[in-house]
């Protein structure tokens, strides 16, 4: 063993022991919160008058936690983990996900309404390892409420003979608003594209979960004629390749029917035995209901059409655009039947 070999082993030694010890460390401080927040419930319910006797005992709490433990503890905290604990009665839950997680992150997550959305977000953040500024974006653009599928994505490990589904993984519509393109309405193709790939590692955590970027402009060929995909991507969850063409303006049969043949060539000349069928994905700035609900995109499950928005919406227009998806699946499947 060299000497440099020899220094780094021990430098890996103790960076794997500060790790384990701030995680130690942090899912013991998250489990003292839950249970402050608890014996703050119990005590509050002792009080004739609710709402002001807790105020007061809050109040109290913090100046004596304060003088003994320093800052952290202020009435404002003290509310959080009151928060806390209602959002999580349940102390396993606290104990097993919740402690998996800084601080932070919880307080962010138990302000979601919604217990399938907390639960995603929850599981998502601690296995993707989220840092809280990509955790509290993912929030404020209705990440879990984009993923086209209405079923919560399953929250177990990946297995052989338990494949996800390929439509819980893709969104609608997808948020680049991290493009920094001056006067993204006026933008060409090209240049959205060059935008997506010089802001890779945004890109890619908004495509979410298990996508790497293989290359733009991929060249497949056959018979002499050469195609360029503008982005190629594999996904190691759903092990498969998935192939996105970008278009600026209304999505138009053609660009289904390309997208389509794109994802069959792959098959046949990429795919290894190995990989599941190729996703194919249309992003465009405006869909056609028309289009999509009469094109060969409406039976293929694995041929997706999904708007893409390069300027952060507005909470109520964001709300809008995944209501309005919402319901065109509804009346797909209510046709299905």
């Amino acid at each position: 063993m060299t000497g440099i070999s020899y220094i780094q082993e021990i430098k890996d030694i103790l960076a794997q022991a500060r790790k384990r010890t701030y995680a130690m460390v942090n899912a013991a401080m998250v489990e003292a919160y839950w249970q402050i927040g608890r014996r703050i419930v119990e005590e509050e319910q002792q009080g004739k008058e609710r709402a002001a006797y807790g105020e007061a005992i809050l109040k109290e709490l913090s100046k004596a936690l304060t003088v003994d433990f320093g800052r952290g503890f202020s009435y404002a905290n003290l509310r959080n983990f009151r928060q806390f604990y209602l959002t999580y009665p349940d102390q396993q839950i606290c104990y097993t996900v919740c402690s998996k997680l800084p601080w932070s992150h919880n307080r962010l997550i138990m302000r979601i309404i919604s217990p399938d959305a907390r639960n995603y977000y929850l599981q998502e953040a601690a296995e993707q390892n989220w840092s809280v500024r990509t955790l509290e974006r993912n929030i404020d653009t209705f990440y879990y409420q984009r993923l086209l599928s209405s079923k919560t994505p399953t929250q177990t490990p990946l297995r052989d003979k338990d494949r996800q589904h390929p439509r819980d993984f893709i969104k609608d519509p997808f948020v680049f608003e991290f493009l920094d393109i001056p006067e993204p309405d006026q933008a060409s193709e090209t240049q959205i594209e060059e935008a997506l790939v010089r802001n890779l590692q945004q890109f890619l955590l908004e495509m979410g979960k298990g996508f790497s970027l293989v290359g733009r402009q991929y060249r497949i060929s056959t018979e002499g004629e050469h195609y360029f995909i503008d982005l190629v991507f594999y996904n190691y969850v759903l092990r498969c390749f998935v192939l996105a063409d970008l278009k600026v303006g209304k999505l138009t049969h053609q660009d289904i029917g390309q997208m389509d043949m794109y994802r069959r060539m792959f098959d046949d000349l990429k795919r290894s035995p190995k990989d599941s069928p190729t996703i194919g994905i249309v992003l465009c700035t405006e869909k056609s209901d028309t289009v999509v609900r009469y094109s060969i995109i409406n039976d293929d499950k694995n041929l997706f059409a999904a708007k893409y928005m390069s300027c952060l919406p507005t909470e109520a227009e964001l709300a809008a655009e995944i209501e309005r998806e919402k319901r065109k699946l509804q009346t797909k499947r209510e046709s299905s039947l």
